[in-house]
């Protein structure tokens, strides 16, 4: 976000540049149709601009929660049931082969013969070992049967297509990998489907063979897991269990593996190993030497099916099914590519800002040492008069409040009102003081950048302060904002704004905004003379330099921002004078801030657009394109348009995550904040006590700016228009130590100073 504070709220009810092409036809019958028209296109874009950021907000987190899925982050169940009585189990299962066949109502085994092998795998594929067993396996010229999760099958479908294409086949071993014993059908038959999908889209393929997560032995089937079995079998599923167990989980080394693997007096059997869920290296060197010397004691090694002389598993998927399979698998692709390309764009801007943060409290601890010195001067003191511009729409209820502090002044001034069109009475309001050295200087309706022009051009001093409508200087202000002029170099002062209405949770959001994100950032910008906005509240402009840039422009609706810019690349310096405090009212309610920082985003968008050939120009232009637009673009742009992954993550590792070290790293990220915003409190003398609603505003405050952002992203890239936003006033803000005004009007409030 822009550092400044809210200039629009002077410049009428929409810009200058759009009346001048539909002002006459509004003023007629004849055009009210195309009134209409443009109406209503204003409206369907205003709701697409609403529509955008909550289908983007509601993809990202549909991506996560799928990623979430196929990680086993959610509907993930870790619990694994201890073995129970087998009374239930009959004694021809208990008794008989690994391949448990329940289909049709049958309760019968089927065994491998003798001197032939199925070697298992579990759990994959894996990226990193299933191509270095499929490797092996083709070495040796030797099959075996794949049991893959969905979860995995999902994320890797080249490594399942491959098991098919040569020739191994391939087995469910669920979706999630949940003990079934735990499960409802409904449940089982979802990790059936899911597992069957995932295959669908990899392969293009069904199967007929099934393994249940945590099982062994045909002899370990007890009165929880049998039931399940039966089930499978209902569903037309052959139960593969094994025969020797290898336990390569436990990586008991090469020999051990070999020697569990090994059946005994030349049986045949069904061989557990795993391809996934660890470091197999062991397995697969154990891989290497088991092949060659069981082929030498006359073993062969093949598919299941083949193995037990019945036809193949594998079923070809076709029509809808195929493509509900690819769509899934392209879904979840998606999903892993997105979120690891946000993975890694979240660490990318947390080192830029942590790093923004020390770039911060160094500078800006620099910057204060070095205006604060005794021996401190700008050059010789700065005692000539200063023309004050006060542009203001409709600002009735706090004009007098502006013109009054700024009579308070210890330094010399004269003040133009310029009355942009008011229709509520201001000008009347400013000329009845009749105050010494205030002129009020009238003009239709022209926008912000026309009045601050028309003011410009009735000055009779060569130093012009600009402030807003329903902003109120302290006494010392003004003196504060000329002093810099003494040194011929410097061009603007930009001043120290401070929220006045600070009594309400907004306003305390906001008053820690102005302090911690605008006032640190403008010592730092200072000290790298590159500061992008002079505030529209409370800044100065030396004439001449205003002269040779244009004058204000109407080219964005960031006006402070482009002259700002403009500024630097005519080679003069911008500088920050702590001391010139303002008083501004902020936004009290949630819609008038969204309009106010909808535009100042918007605005800054535009200027850095206008001025982006000064980063290939030479010379001053060069050196601010160069250091001050990347720097802008990057935390005011780009880097706030990503920070909402922090939250997102955040949300995601509380209720799925590793909850401790979620809360820690969130709490450590809040704490750097806090510390930084406790510095830069400190260093603008303000009360700590404003800290506590820090973390609610991280929460939620901030999350209204990133929307705000997004919209204007949206607003830029579809070439829509944004009109000029009056937010509406109190007039509450006061100087501190003036006195307090009565209020007779329908918002009557506390001051707050």
């Amino acid at each position: 976000m822009n550092s400044r504070t809210d200039e629009g709220r002077c410049g009428g009810p929409q810009d200058s540049r759009a009346r001048k092409g539909s002002g006459a036809k509004r003023r007629t019958g004849g055009g009210r149709r195309g009134e209409a028209t443009r109406t209503a296109r204003r409206r369907r874009l205003l709701s697409l601009r609403h529509l955008l950021p909550a289908l983007l907000l509601g993809a990202l987190l549909a991506m996560l929660m799928l990623r979430g899925y196929v990680h086993s982050e959610i509907l993930a169940d870790h619990r694994v049931r201890p073995p129970a009585p087998t009374d239930r189990v009959p004694r021809e299962i208990l008794r008989g082969g690994p391949v448990i066949d329940t289909r049709g109502g049958r309760e019968t085994t089927l065994s491998v013969p003798d001197h032939r092998l199925v070697l298992t795998f579990d759990d994959g594929p894996d990226p990193e070992w299933t191509p270095k067993i499929l490797d092996v396996l083709g070495k040796h010229r030797a099959h075996g049967v794949f049991f893959v999760t969905g979860t995995m099958a999902s994320r890797h479908p080249g490594l399942v297509r491959r098991m098919v294409d040569e020739g191994h086949e391939v087995g469910l071993h669920t979706f999630n990998h949940p003990d079934l014993s735990y499960q409802s059908t409904g449940r089982i038959d979802w990790e059936l489907s899911q597992n069957q999908l995932a295959l669908a889209g990899a392969a293009g393929i069904r199967t007929s063979l099934f393994r249940p997560p945590y099982s062994s032995f045909s002899h370990a089937m007890d009165d929880r897991s049998y039931p399940v079995a039966r089930h499978i079998g209902a569903r037309g599923y052959l139960t593969v269990v094994n025969d020797t167990d290898s336990e390569d989980w436990k990586r008991p080394g090469v020999d051990e593996i070999i020697r569990r693997a090994t059946p005994e007096d030349g049986a045949g059997a069904v061989v557990l190993m795993h391809d996934s869920g660890g470091d197999r290296s062991q397995t697969v060197a154990a891989l290497d030497r088991f092949l060659p010397e069981m082929r030498e004691r006359g073993y062969t090694f093949g598919n299941l099916t083949e193995a037990l002389d019945a036809p193949s598993a594998h079923t070809p998927v076709s029509g809808i099914e195929l493509w509900k399979g690819r769509s899934w698998v392209l879904l979840v692709g998606a999903a892993e590519r997105i979120t690891d390309c946000l993975v890694v764009a979240l660490a990318v801007v947390g080192v830029l800002v942590f790093a923004r943060f020390g770039l911060m409290l160094l500078l800006s601890g620099a910057h204060a040492r070095r205006v604060r010195r005794r021996d401190f001067r700008w050059g010789a003191p700065v005692t000539e008069p200063v023309s004050v511009l006060v542009p203001a729409y409709n600002e009735a209820k706090c004009i007098e409040a502006t013109v009054r502090s700024l009579m308070a002044s210890d330094h010399p001034i004269e003040v133009i009102v310029v009355d942009d069109g008011s229709s509520d009475g201001t000008a009347e309001l400013a000329e009845g003081l009749g105050l010494p050295n205030v002129r009020v200087l009238r003009q239709p309706n022209a926008g912000k950048p026309a009045a601050l022009n028309r003011g410009l051009a009735g000055a009779r001093h060569d130093i012009v302060v600009m402030m807003d409508g329903d902003t109120v200087f302290e006494e010392s202000t003004v003196r504060e904002l000329a002093q810099p002029f003494g040194d011929p170099r410097v061009g603007a002062v930009a001043g120290n704004a401070k929220v006045g209405n600070r009594d309400s949770l907004i306003g305390a959001w906001q008053h820690i905004e102005y302090v911690m994100g605008f006032n640190l950032d403008r010592r730092m910008y200072d000290v790298l003379r590159c500061m992008p906005t002079i505030p529209g509240a409370v800044g100065a402009f030396r004439r001449s330099a205003l002269e040779r840039a244009g004058g204000m422009s109407d080219d964005t609706l960031a006006e402070d921002t482009d002259i700002t810019m403009a500024l630097h690349r005519d080679g003069w310096r911008v500088v920050y004078a702590e001391r010139a405090r303002a008083w501004t009212e902020a936004p009290e309610s949630v819609q008038q801030l969204w309009s106010q920082r909808y535009r100042w985003s918007y605005g800054t968008m535009q200027a850095i657009w206008k001025h982006r050939r000064a980063f290939v120009e030479s010379g001053p232009s060069g050196r601010f394109g160069r250091v001050g637009l990347p720097l802008v673009s990057l935390f005011m742009v780009l880097a706030p348009l990503l920070a909402p992954l922090i939250d997102v993550f955040l949300l995601y590792g509380l209720v799925f995550g590793p909850t401790r070290k979620t809360v820690a790293a969130w709490l450590g990220v809040l704490a750097v904040q806090g510390f930084c915003a406790a510095y830069a409190f400190r260093l603008d003398r303000e009360r700590m006590a404003h800290l506590i609603s820090l973390p609610l505003q991280q929460l939620l405050y901030r999350q209204l700016m990133y929307v705000v952002l997004l919209q204007s992203w949206i607003t830029a890239l579809t070439g829509g228009r944004l009109r000029w936003q009056k937010l509406r006033r109190t007039g509450v803000v006061e100087a501190p130590g003036s006195l307090p005004r009565p209020r007779t009007d329908e918002y009557e409030r506390r001051p707050v100073a």
